[in-house]
Order: structure tokens, then sequence, then C-alpha cells
């Protein structure tokens, strides 16, 4: 059997891809590029492809010795097809990644989405490990979680559960990406941060955050922990609102689902103590007494390497199913 899997973390803004030891899920090798710029099914197939082969090269581990390719992609997926249905930010419909990389590299490709796969690799070898029931959320772009009931990931009806982004947390709220108003990713999400920040610096509001983006425009993470670090007030405002609908959200699913844990990661959770720390608290002050007490709250062991050493590992996995 075959020691080593790739595994591919395609998001609307970035694609990370890592060469996997599924035997320790220790990652040998990482590239992480830019997908802002080459949009479209035919670009973006493209590069997956040349990416599988640089990752081969630039390690020096053949591929002749990988025994499967996994992705993690955000979007709707046909995961037998091995089909993305639907990803908007990336202009991508229909694509099928399976049978384009089956075809150039002869190697078994699995495909999942991306917050499902990052549950399995935090799954076997992350936070999860070793435990039966609980919930993954993610904060990023959106926010999206994988759920995990009885050492399985539980995809639903239409294999869509796990959608926590589009809880409604306020009636006729913020309009969302999902073409609904109201929903939690339109409050809590490192996107929605951004837009709170940039809309109050628009407004006349002074912030650090208009010095640390002058490159690119863009608020990353990064930026968002150096201005708490320097009591930027609008930034401290945004990242407070930001954890209070959260923990709406995440106590919402503790009272109904009842998981042992809640396993948060993301950008956003991995740079800001503060986040992480301030979203536990108000969400184990909104459950109800007795899983209050019980529920444990941590953050993803695996860190930026969740979805790529999930995709990695979604051969393995489904074969253990």
């Amino acid at each position: 059997m075959a020691k080593y899997s790739i595994g591919i973390d395609l998001g609307g803004t970035k694609i990370l891809a890592a060469i996997v030891d599924i035997t320790t899920g220790k990652v040998l090798y990482s590239s992480k590029k830019k997908t802002k710029k080459d949009k479209g099914a035919d670009k973006i197939t493209k590069k997956v492809i040349e990416l599988v082969k640089e990752l081969s090269d630039e390690s020096g581990i053949p591929l002749a010795d990988v025994g499967s390719v996994g992705l993690g992609l955000a979007g709707q997926v046909d995961r037998e097809k091995g089909i993305l249905i639907a990803a908007p930010n990336l202009d991508c419909f229909n694509v099928n990644f399976k049978a384009a990389l089956e075809a150039e590299y002869n190697i078994p490709v699995f495909i999942g989405n991306d917050v499902e796969v990052a549950t399995v690799g935090e799954l076997m070898f992350g936070a999860g490990k070793g435990h039966e029931n609980y919930v993954c959320v993610f904060v990023g772009t959106g926010v999206g979680s994988g759920i995990v009931i009885n050492g399985k990931i539980h995809s639903g009806y239409t294999g869509t559960a796990g959608e926590i982004g589009h809880i409604t947390v306020s009636q006729d709220g913020r309009a969302c990406g999902c073409g609904a108003n109201g929903c939690l990713e339109a409050y809590a999400s490192r996107t929605a941060i951004e837009q709170k920040i940039k809309g109050a610096i628009k407004k006349g509001h002074k912030s650090i955050i208009t010095e640390l983006i002058k490159d690119d425009g863009i608020i990353r993470s990064k930026y968002l922990k150096t201005a708490l670090d320097n009591n930027d007030e609008i930034v401290l405002n945004c990242i407070t609102e930001a954890a209070e609908y959260l923990s709406s959200g995440l106590a919402s699913v503790i009272n109904f689902l009842n998981p042992e844990m809640i396993i948060l990661g993301g950008g956003l959770v991995d740079a800001i103590d503060f986040f992480f720390d301030l979203t536990t608290k108000k969400t184990l002050a909104k459950c109800l007494p007795t899983p209050s007490e019980k529920t444990n709250i941590v953050k993803a062991k695996l860190g930026d390497f969740s979805g790529v050493v999930g995709a990695a590992m979604l051969k393995t996995y489904r074969e253990q199913l």
C-alpha cells in the first residue's frame, strides 16, 4: 500500500496543497497558490493538475509512490462522481476534477466539501481523534461545520449537513451570499468582519488597518491581530460583535445536538486568542446548564493543515466506513 497521498484544499482565494504521510498524518511538503486571478473551470483545473506534479517534483516523492489525491472544495460537491457542482466564488460549475486528474496521472481521486474534509483531518489526526460525537466549526471566508456522530461524518439526507453559517441569527438582517438575510455567516465570518471594518473606515473612523492593508486592500487575520494588539477600537468592536453572533450559533448547536465537544478552526481562530476565548465564554453562558458544564470547546489541532490532511486521508477514511 502506498505510504503517501496528496491533499488539496481549494478555496476562494488560495489553494493549499501538500504531500502527506498517511500513516502519521504528517505534512511532508506543502505549497500555497493564490486563486483570486485564476477563476473559471479551465484555469482552476489546469492549476490543480500542475500543482500535483509540482508537489512531486519539489518534494522528491515520485507520483508512483502516491496512492491517492484528495480535494476539499469550497462549494457543493457530488462525492461519488467527483464533481464540483457549484463554487460561485471561483466561477466554477460542474467541474469534474476526478476525471481530469485521473486522466492526467492515473491516480485515484476523491473529493469532498472543504469543511467536511477538514473535519476528516481533525477526526483522524487532530483534536477529534479518539472522540465520537462533536462538531467542527471553521471560521474563514464563510462559516461552515462538519458533524461527527459515532465517529463518522454525518452528511445528512442531501449531503449538505453542517451549514451552520446559514443559521438565521437576525430576522431580516444583513444580506448573505446564499440569498437569504440574517445568516450567521453574514455576521461572524472574516469576510463579514472585513466589510464592517471597511464600512467604519469609509464613514471616517480611524483605524490602524488603513496602514496595514496598503499593499492589496485585504484585511488578513494577522492584521486583525496586530490591530487588537494596538488597542484599535474599530477592530475590537467588530471582533467582539462577531464573537457574540458566533456564540449564539454555537449555543444553538450545542442545545440541539448535545455534542461532546466543539472544535473551532480557521485563520481567524488560529490568529486571535481573544476571539476564541470570548466566543467560548459567551457560548457556554448561552447554553442550557448541563451541556454548558459538560461541553468542551477546543481549537483545531492541525491549524491551517486540517484541510490538506483531511483531503489526503479521504481514501483511507472512506475505505474504513
